[in-house]
């Protein structure tokens, strides 16, 4: 043995840094946002797979962006980067196919406040 230890496996990407809560997507050329409420920024990954369960690759990561590619087997796979500029305002550029559909876009998300809680 010579002594040296392995270098650590980031255990926090730039995603845990995003605050949760209520994010406006306006996507590229739209101009009206999408408002999702998000408990953690690794939801961002997802966009058009919410709430699948899907096997993520983490292809590249630095202390603001993140580059995931994933499977959602039966319903589509994906390829989203992430650029954090702030807690609180990231870059999003996703591609992929969801349900038999390609889809391809850019969004700004911004936060936007606390979650609502439903009533009932």
């Amino acid at each position: 043995m010579d002594g040296s230890k392995p270098a650590p496996t980031p255990r926090a990407n730039m995603l845990e840094k995003l605050r949760p809560g209520q994010w406006d997507l306006r996507q590229r050329g739209e101009s009206m946002p999408q408002r999702v409420c998000i408990k953690a920024g690794m939801e961002l990954i997802q966009l058009r797979h919410p709430g699948r369960m899907c096997e993520r690759i983490v292809l590249e990561q630095a202390d603001s962006s993140i580059l995931v590619q994933y499977t959602c087997r039966g319903s589509g796979f994906g390829r989203t980067r992430i650029r954090r500029e702030t807690s609180q305002l990231v870059q999003i550029e996703t591609q992929g196919v969801a349900d038999g559909f390609p889809f391809d876009f850019s969004a700004e998300g911004r936060w936007a406040g606390e979650c609502q809680r439903s009533t009932g």
